[in-house]
């Protein structure tokens, strides 16, 4: 495999010939050995939840660990929140367990963050997913352009489609709102620039936990004849997962070329998720790619910056395919995909591709439904 390294502010930017591209934060010692890191997770809160908050517990352990830090008071660890009504007591608890910074993953703990920020001006915080109030100095934003990630993923999800003979691609959201509407918006470009009369059909959950409401999506979906399926939806996309492996593992293996249906996942790279047998035994994977975002690096790299005293509080930390702050995988697309992801990221980070996301996506109605129930 070969790989090269650029210094991005502090940090090493990894690139791997025919993969993901990753970013590492910087493992410098600490300027303080008696700094401490917590996060507080979004609501349906589960550390192997393969996704946000996997991804995000990921980045926070290895900086403890690089640190020499153990789990718990002290060190680095987690508050899991089932419910939003948990968001408050988790920010009291990791106050008063006194850690330096604490990180709210996920845009639905903005309020609860800014208000325990500003009951306690001397810890710094970490807000991921949306912009906190500018006048708290003691809070950082991180914010990632997963509108780049995903016009990739549209871009492979579209020309896949095509190769099935399909004309309508799926789309799974979680909650709708500003993040999960950058990464509808950026699909539905990438889909577009493939082919611009293909539908896409997006399905919202009105949750991030509710697997059963992913299985049934996905099933709806592959009942109208959809054979790629993108979720942004958290637990919510376990749920299609395990709708798509059933429906692969009842196929045979020559039936795979034409009712094979595939999934492009969120965040960390799920193609072990997309792992089956067909029925008659032959290995094979469905996750076509998925959209990466390296929320635990952001984590590691403003929790170094606090350490160093050089804490950007106050202000909004982006992060895009340019410094490596999200991504796709390639190794699972077939080598026509893979090419035009690799031309068209190269003309994302010149600038040629510009994606110009205002802060909500409005697809026609149409294409759009929620369920509330």
């Amino acid at each position: 495999m070969v790989s090269k390294k650029v210094m991005i502010g502090g940090a090493v930017l990894v690139v791997l010939a025919g993969g993901a591209y990753a970013l590492s934060a910087s493992h410098t010692s600490a300027s303080k050995n008696d700094f401490s890191l917590a996060m507080v997770s979004d609501e349906g809160g589960n550390i192997s939840d393969h996704s946000f908050t996997e991804i995000s517990w990921k980045g926070v352990k290895s900086w403890g660990e690089s640190h020499d830090l153990k789990k718990g008071k002290g060190g680095y660890d987690y508050f899991l929140s089932k419910t939003q009504a948990d968001f408050d007591t988790n920010f009291q608890q990791a106050q008063a367990a006194k850690f330096s910074m604490i990180a709210g993953i996920g845009f639905n703990l903005q309020n609860s963050l800014e208000k325990a920020a500003k009951q306690n001006p001397d810890t710094k915080y970490a807000l991921v997913d949306a912009q906190a109030n500018p006048k708290l100095k003691n809070v950082t934003s991180l914010m990632f352009k997963s509108e780049q990630s995903s016009y990739l993923a549209g871009v492979a999800a579209a020309m896949q489609a095509k190769a099935e003979g399909t004309d309508t691609i799926g789309f799974i959201g979680g909650q709708y709102g500003p993040v999960v509407g950058r990464f509808e918006y950026g699909f539905r470009q990438g889909v577009a620039s493939v082919d611009k009369n293909m539908k896409v059909s997006s399905i919202y959950a009105a949750s991030y936990s509710d697997a059963a409401k992913g299985t049934l999506i996905a099933n709806t979906m592959m009942a109208k004849n959809i054979k790629v399926i993108f979720h942004v939806a958290g637990g919510v996309g376990n749920g299609a997962f395990t709708a798509v492996k059933s429906h692969n593992q009842a196929l045979k293996s020559d039936q795979l070329a034409k009712e094979k249906v595939w999934m492009i996942g969120v965040d960390i790279d799920q193609t072990p998720q997309g792992a089956y047998k067909t029925a008659d035994g032959k290995k094979d994977n469905f996750t076509l790619t998925s959209s990466l975002t390296e929320v635990g690096n952001g984590l590691k790299n403003a929790a170094n910056d606090a350490m160093k005293d050089k804490f950007q509080g106050g202000k909004t930390v982006w992060y895009g395919i340019k410094d490596g702050g999200v991504g796709v995988i390639t190794s699972n697309m077939p080598a026509d995909e893979k090419k035009a992801v690799t031309v068209d990221q190269k003309k994302i980070e010149d600038g040629s591709i510009s994606l110009k996301y205002t802060g909500q996506y409005d697809a026609p109605k149409a294409n759009r439904t929620s369920l509330t129930n």
